[in-house]
């Protein structure tokens, strides 16, 4: 029985300041991705190093992203949240910072992976605060935040390159964000304790691991992640790329059609949490599914600038729905007394192809040109729908 005084429902008077504070952390979530694919021709070039490197980039900051989440909880049980968020920042700002100022490949690597360790430790952070302490719909909207920074980050360096300035520019007024947002967090450290959740939120599986991980139907669940984070991450930060060196459209151009993307996610998300009761996830599924291949097919039409221009958008739209969707139908799909095994398996799969199909695609590009990455999007989303058409089917 519940002592009184607490409750395993929402904190119903937690701070306007905090929540405020838990959409500003989304938001810095998303910038610095949103920076990345349009800086990297230009990172490229001044570094001397090949285009495929992006891939490793992204591999180092998966790495640390998986790492930090992992030790989250343990994180946030020594520092407390407030604290734990304040020295995650910290750490992104000095990495941006770093990004923008060191040369050295190694370093930049190492920068890159302390990066993620710092975004894993506010993604963990956050996500296990406001489950246990707001509404389901705020969790939404926080989600949909990510977007918001995601979107704000290409423009700010597309308006940096056009301007003439150098790309470093971007990461280091970011990473001073990320320092006065280390400050904010700091000195209301008091204030999250004081509205932390009295009860624990977790959920334990009824199975153990290995029992999960001995189901066939698991795996190609799990390789769905790898296609759709793959995906999700590779139209965010190879197609500016495509467009400005391989079909030579304006940087200024191809800027806003990759902010066009992130913002098509945005939106798409959003609106997914105010028509979701409307339609089942099945059918949020198919539509996306479906949707994002034909915008991946229509991105990749050479000398139709109109169709990448129409194509980014609807991509991101079509994508924003399956993520959430694909979690929500886990149990469905692999039975309730493994779905939380199955949900922690989808999460890290999805990391791992976040920066695996990225890195693919970069060497594919080296070796038959950075035009045929269009192409290669359209790939990834073929083999997404056909594995989603199967499971569907299991």
């Amino acid at each position: 029985m519940n002592q009184p005084g607490s409750s395993p429902v929402p904190h119903p008077t937690l701070p306007l300041i905090l929540i405020s504070l838990m959409f500003i952390g989304f938001i810095s979530l998303g910038l610095p991705d949103g920076l990345l694919g349009v800086a990297w021709p230009s990172f490229s070039a001044e570094r001397g190093v090949p285009l495929s490197a992006l891939g490793y980039i992204l591999t180092a900051g998966t790495s640390g992203f998986i790492i930090a989440s992992l030790f989250s909880g343990r994180l946030i049980a020594r520092l407390g949240v407030g604290r734990l968020l304040a020295a995650a920042s910290l750490t992104t700002a000095l990495s941006l910072i770093g990004i923008g100022l060191v040369t050295s490949w190694w370093l930049l690597l190492l920068l890159a992976l302390l990066l993620g360790a710092g975004g894993g430790c506010i993604d963990g952070g956050l996500n296990n605060y406001a489950a246990a302490t707001t509404s389901p719909r705020v969790l939404a909207w926080l989600h949909g935040c990510y977007g918001i920074g995601a979107t704000a980050g290409p423009l700010l360096m597309t308006t940096i390159l056009a301007a003439g300035r150098p790309w470093s520019l971007g990461y280091l007024i970011i990473g001073t964000v990320q320092l006065l947002l280390a400050l904010t967090f700091l000195q209301s450290s008091g204030l999250w304790a004081a509205h932390a959740p009295t009860e624990r939120h977790t959920v334990r599986s009824r199975v153990g691991l290995r029992a999960t991980l001995g189901r066939p139907v698991v795996w190609p669940n799990a390789l769905l992640f790898i296609l759709y984070t793959g995906l999700e991450a590779s139209a965010g930060q190879w197609t500016y790329t495509l467009f400005t060196i391989g079909r030579g459209i304006e940087p200024a151009t191809a800027g806003l059609w990759i902010a066009l993307y992130w913002g098509g996610l945005t939106f798409g998300r959003f609106a997914t949490g105010v028509v979701a009761t409307r339609f089942t996830p099945s059918a949020l599924l198919w539509s996306g599914s479906l949707g994002a291949l034909v915008s991946a097919i229509l991105i990749a039409l050479p000398g139709m600038p109109w169709a990448s221009a129409i194509g980014m958008p609807l991509l991101g739209i079509a994508l924003a729905p399956i993520f959430p969707a694909l979690i929500g139908t886990t149990a469905k799909r692999v039975g309730s007394d493994h779905a939380s095994n199955t949900i922690g398996i989808q999460l890290a799969a999805a990391s791992i192809g976040a920066a695996a199909i990225p890195w693919v695609i970069g060497q594919a590009s080296t070796r038959f040109g950075v035009a045929a990455i269009g192409m290669l999007i359209v790939g990834v989303a073929l083999l997404y729908v056909l594995l989603f058409v199967s499971v569907e089917n299991l």
